[in-house]
């Protein structure tokens, strides 16, 4: 498990997570195939990587010879067999659900040795859960990537009680590949960074819901008072309103009343208003 020797990955789910995390490392220089059981899934993750590569060439942020070599090593595919065939790391980027992430880890552990690296970028999932239902468990390790993932330099790296330090080590060094700062974090519900941003998240949330401010004059109150690079309500659109309601109900359930999700989140997800991707959030984005 030496991180800069692996050579091929496999990402598993092409959403906005997934996709850019198979971007990053594709530009990195490891072979990257981006699965998902939905095809049209994959041709968006794709479409949306080819975007953000051709608006970096725009802005001169890379070469264009730099963003040919990243697409010439990224491919799509909605076959297992073909995604894990001889990958070297694996990290899962499906939805925030433990029973969907368990089944694709159970899948892994019967189908790849136990030198391959397996992540789940889980923001709040119990690592050692994902873990306890696949083969060689010391194997696992959270590596929780930060939207949008080709931009945002944090990957926090998450050890569970069984997970190895060879793995451990080998997770610190491919976020390091890929061109992220990783921090080490026990496996806690929440870990370091959703457990804090959620909280301040939905604090801003129930600003809103009680008429204390607009989101765009918190988000500027973060931005300009404190630094922030984003406000919370902002960040919230870009991550996914759904995410954070069902982050929040599990820190909820582990963590008391603190996570309780107010009453505006609820509402606009059961609307369908679940920020950028859906058009509308506390911002609207169908412009």
């Amino acid at each position: 498990m030496n991180a800069s020797e692996m050579k091929t990955a496999a990402v598993l789910g092409a959403g906005t997570m997934g996709h850019g995390i198979a971007q990053v490392l594709a530009t990195s220089g490891l072979e990257t195939r981006l699965f998902d059981v939905d095809a049209a899934a994959v041709e968006r993750g794709l479409a949306h990587v080819r975007a953000n590569l051709d608006k970096g060439v725009e802005r001169g942020k890379l070469d264009a010879a730099t963003r040919d070599a990243a697409l010439a090593r990224l491919s799509g595919t909605t076959s297992m067999d073909e995604a894990c065939a001889g990958v070297d790391v694996v990290v899962e980027a499906v939805p925030e659900r433990l029973e969907l992430k368990q089944s694709i880890f159970r899948d892994l552990g019967r189908r790849l040795g136990a030198g391959v690296l397996l992540a789940t970028n889980t923001s709040s999932l119990p690592v050692g859960k994902v873990a306890e239902v696949t083969a060689h468990p010391e194997r696992v390790v959270g590596m929780h990537f930060f939207n949008p993932v080709h931009i945002m330099k944090l990957c926090e790296v998450v050890e569970a009680e069984a997970t190895s330090e060879e793995a451990v080590q080998a997770a610190l060094e491919l976020a390091r590949r890929m061109g992220k700062e990783p921090i080490r974090v026990q496996d806690s519900p929440g870990f370091a960074s959703s457990r804090l941003g959620l909280v301040i998240g939905l604090e801003a949330m129930r600003m809103v819901e009680s008429g204390v401010a607009s989101a765009e004059d918190i988000d500027k109150a973060m931005t300009l008072g404190y630094g922030f690079p984003m406000g919370p309500l902002k960040l919230t659109d870009l991550v996914g309103l759904d995410v954070r309601l069902s982050i929040a109900e599990f820190l909820s359930a582990e963590l008391g009343a603190t996570f309780e999700p107010p009453a505006i989140l609820r509402e606009m997800v059961a609307r369908g208003e679940l920020g950028k991707k859906s058009g509308r959030g506390f911002y609207d984005w169908r412009e």
